[in-house]
């Protein structure tokens, strides 16, 4: 044994200095082989990185490491997503800035990621509340102002009457504020908007060709939400106003038995001289408005509603008369703020029906049951509840016995309705009333009405002089600083937008930036862009599976359309990290008390080490549970790797030709197994053979065993980069451990001499079987079992198998 000791905390400060002062992994413009390997930036919190970050970067970062040992150039980057609530609220509770608490998590953020030893290229590093970055922010908002994609229009927000400011969605828990807990309702105010619905259908159409989980191409399907169907007008009674619906299932039609508008619908005013409960309506619109959008979407909330007494409308298909409600789980945002009601055939109405005693009545029926037998169908449907299905109609007049997809077309033909598409997706609202955002360069002037910022004036930067106070309005609304401003059009007095930009916009973009983010004089260049992007391989949380995704596709195909970039997604390749949760199997929380600090981790047992068992734990995209000691094997492990290494130093060398047939059939099943692992990003796999190898080694002599350590170390590295790097030097080896060429490997070198192994059942022979050198027992048990000679002595319990490898196998039978 040599006397050097594994000291993870001493040589994993020493490779990280070199590579900071060496910027080892910067990488430079070039024309060979590249690819271009991002993060989720994270938001800068407070509470520093935890143990899920660790988990996505540490797979980019093996995954970066060994493409460059392929000679492959890596653009690797990172950044923060620094705007946001979180830092406002600080600001609001201390009075400190939040631009002072940001940087100073920015600071903390960076010191964790280099003690993990994360090959990042520095160089590139952006900050989304730095006036640098979001000019650009401003900048391709007046892109998007001037092609018509950006415009403001009046439309509901959350509102907390106590904090005075609106909330996101995020920020309302089951109808309360979560600061104060005060019931939140809804409120009209003016808001910017992205016209992100002009590209729905290429936004849907376009993730057939990405490489992504189909659960994250599932769940952008059901937010773009495409529905085919028909739009028609239901008359109401001794009125010259009429109601329009659309509905995706006009096969259903004369089983409506009541229609019902949303809360808000323009309709409901312009009658309510007719409409004799007025009263009880008017109290029901404004509860509904205490309710967010995505409370009122819920399942599983119970069904309520008014009905407007004195209308009655008029089905076109039947001609029959139909009460008329208001009910909250109908929404202005989706088709037309109005449905028709077909409680036999839609699980919401039918609860509703139900609640109100309406009317339920069965119009398709199984396509198994014949027209002849419909009645009995109908009768069993009664006695089921809903069917949603497409089937056979039933009680349809001249339509009975059509399958539903033929009546569609026929009854929209008679009725005249107007066959149309229409999506779930509605535009991207940008407003902020908060500070800790970018600006929104707009001006507004009496004379000239609303003028964009020129560009020369970018950026708008954030005011220093605001009060953080909640008042209803945005912070920079009392700013004099930021509202001294002319108007540019007619050089008179006039004020600026006080409302930030949702901290997404800055998101959807900044894969771009980190191709060219020194530029002063543009946003990118589009040649340092064309140059690296789309971006080939991007990992990240699933809980950004719609806004983040789906808001960047929709720049990259506006940008595109603009000319700037000539491709039209920007993520080819997406992989999703699972949660890691505490060791109670709960998610982590400081409530439950079951966080893990990484830091803590790294001190006690070593960067390299948190960063094997996380990968250790088990499938990449799995939600796995902490398990402390797991990671104590883990430790153990390298601490193997390191006895091998050192003592190799010292290590007489003597030769076996077996061992050494053995030990290069290993080192190239390894090699294969580890490469093609990492590749897949079955991380978890690579290290168990890494493990098993390393085993391997340990029980053998030779010359061969000298490469073998080599080659273990080299296919180690991009797990574990501190050890393997010193291990390296320590060995005198040439260069550094991350200049050398990936290890190939000689298809020849896995094919396994045979040898003759003899079979006995009690100690007598029964059989000779051939079988690879070094396999393991249970493969040759299975084999000697399948012998003919040898299964008829096989017949009583085996009691005790006997193995001598590569030469014997005896089976003890009762």
């Amino acid at each position: 044994m040599t006397d050097s000791k594994y000291e993870p905390a001493k040589i994993e400060a020493k490779w990280q200095a070199l590579w900071d002062k060496e910027r080892t992994f910067k990488v430079e413009e070039t024309k060979k082989d590249k690819i271009y390997v991002l993060d989720m930036f994270p938001y800068p919190s407070a509470q520093g990185l935890h143990v899920g970050h660790v988990e996505g970067y540490t797979a980019t970062d093996i995954y970066c490491r060994y493409l460059r040992m392929k000679g492959i150039a890596v653009l690797h980057p990172m950044g923060w997503d620094a705007f946001g609530l979180p830092a406002e609220n600080y600001a609001i509770k201390t009075g400190t800035h939040p631009q002072k608490l940001t940087w100073q998590n920015i600071d903390n953020y960076r010191r964790q990621l280099k003690s993990l030893g994360f090959s990042y290229d520095w160089s590139r590093e952006i900050n989304t509340a730095d006036p640098a970055y979001y000019k650009w922010t401003q900048w391709l908002f007046l892109q998007l102002y001037e092609k018509g994609l950006a415009y403001q229009k009046t439309a509901p927000v959350n509102w907390c009457s106590s904090c005075q400011t609106v909330l996101a969605n995020e920020q309302v828990i089951n109808g309360e504020c979560e600061r104060c807990h005060n019931q939140v309702e809804q409120r009209q105010m003016k808001q910017w908007f992205f016209k992100i619905t002009e590209y729905a259908d290429e936004l849907l159409k376009d993730l057939d060709k990405l490489d992504w989980p189909a659960n994250i191409v599932e769940m952008q399907k059901n937010w773009i939400g495409k529905s085919t169907g028909a739009e028609v007008e239901f008359k109401i009674k001794k009125q010259k106003l009429k109601i329009k619906i659309f509905t995706t299932r006009l096969d259903t039609i004369f089983g409506a038995t009541y229609l019902v508008l949303a809360p808000e619908h323009k309709l409901i005013q312009q009658l309510r001289n007719k409409i004799n409960n007025w009263p009880e309506v008017e109290k029901y619109i404004k509860e509904s408005q205490k309710r967010t959008e995505l409370e009122r979407k819920a399942e599983i909330k119970e069904k309520t509603g008014v009905r407007l007494k004195g209308l009655v409308a008029i089905n076109p298909a039947n001609q029959e008369e139909m009460p008329i409600f208001i009910a909250d789980y109908v929404l202005t945002s989706y088709g037309t703020g109005a449905i028709m009601a077909v409680p036999a055939h839609d699980e919401r109405d039918f609860e509703f029906a139900k609640k109100f005693g309406l009317p339920i009545k069965y119009v398709v029926t199984p396509a198994k049951v014949s027209v002849s037998q419909s009645k009995t169908g109908v009768h069993w449907l009664s006695n089921q509840g809903v069917f949603e299905e497409d089937g056979v109609l039933y009680g349809c007049e001249e339509f009975n016995g059509l399958s539903s997809s033929d009546a569609r077309h026929k009854i929209a033909k008679k009725l005249g309705a107007k066959l149309t598409t229409k999506y779930r997706l509605r535009d991207w609202l940008i407003s902020r009333q908060r500070y800790w955002g970018a600006p929104i360069p707009i001006i507004y002037c009496e004379t000239c009405g609303i003028i964009p910022v020129p560009v020369k004036d970018l950026p708008v930067l954030l005011p220093e002089d605001v009060d953080f106070k909640p008042t209803g309005e945005s912070p920079l609304v009392k700013s004099q600083s930021f509202h001294q401003v002319k108007c540019p059009k007619c050089g008179l007095p006039a004020h600026r937008e006080n409302d930030t930009m949702d901290t997404f916009v800055d998101s959807s973009w900044y894969f771009l930036r980190y191709c060219d983010p020194q530029n002063n004089q543009e946003a990118f260049n589009p040649k340092k862009v064309a140059s690296w992007c789309p971006v080939n391989f991007y990992v990240g949380g699933a809980e950004h599976a719609v806004m983040h995704l789906l808001y960047a596709r929709f720049f990259t195909k506006v940008l595109a359309d603009l000319g700037y970039i000539k491709f039209r997604e920007p993520f080819l390749k997406l992989r999703n990290q699972g949660l890691i949760l505490g060791e109670d199997g709960q998610k982590m929380s400081k409530s439950r008390g079951n966080v893990i600090n990484p830091d803590e981790i790294v001190e006690q047992y070593g960067a390299d080490t948190l960063r094997l068992y996380e990968m250790f734990m088990g499938p990449l995209e799995d939600s796995k549970p902490w398990n402390t000691s797991s990671i104590i094997g883990v430790r153990r492990f390298l601490e193997k790797v390191w006895r091998l290494a050192t003592d190799l130093i010292t290590e007489q060398q003597t030769n076996n030709k077996a061992e050494e047939a053995n030990l290069a059939y290993w080192s190239a099943y390894t090699t294969k197994k580890v490469t093609t692992d990492i590749e897949s990003f079955n991380f978890n796999t690579a290290i168990s053979i890494l493990m098993e190898f390393s085993n391997v080694i340990l029980t053998t002599a030779g010359a061969e065993k000298v490469k073998a350590i080599k080659n273990l170390l080299i296919l180690l590295y991009p797990f574990a980069p501190h050890l393997t790097s010193e291990l390296w030097e320590k060995l005198g080896e040439r260069g550094y451990i991350w200049q050398q060429v990936w290890p190939a490997w000689q298809e020849e070198s896995l094919i396994k001499e045979n040898v003759k192994i003899i079979v006995q059942v009690n100690g007598k022979v029964r059989d000779t079987i051939d079988c690879s050198l070094g396999m393991d027992q249970a493969a040759v048990e299975r084999i000697a079992k399948q012998s003919i000679k040898v299964a008829k002595f096989l017949t009583g319990k085996i009691l005790k198998v006997i193995y001598v490898k590569d030469r014997l196998i005896n089976f003890v039978v009762e």
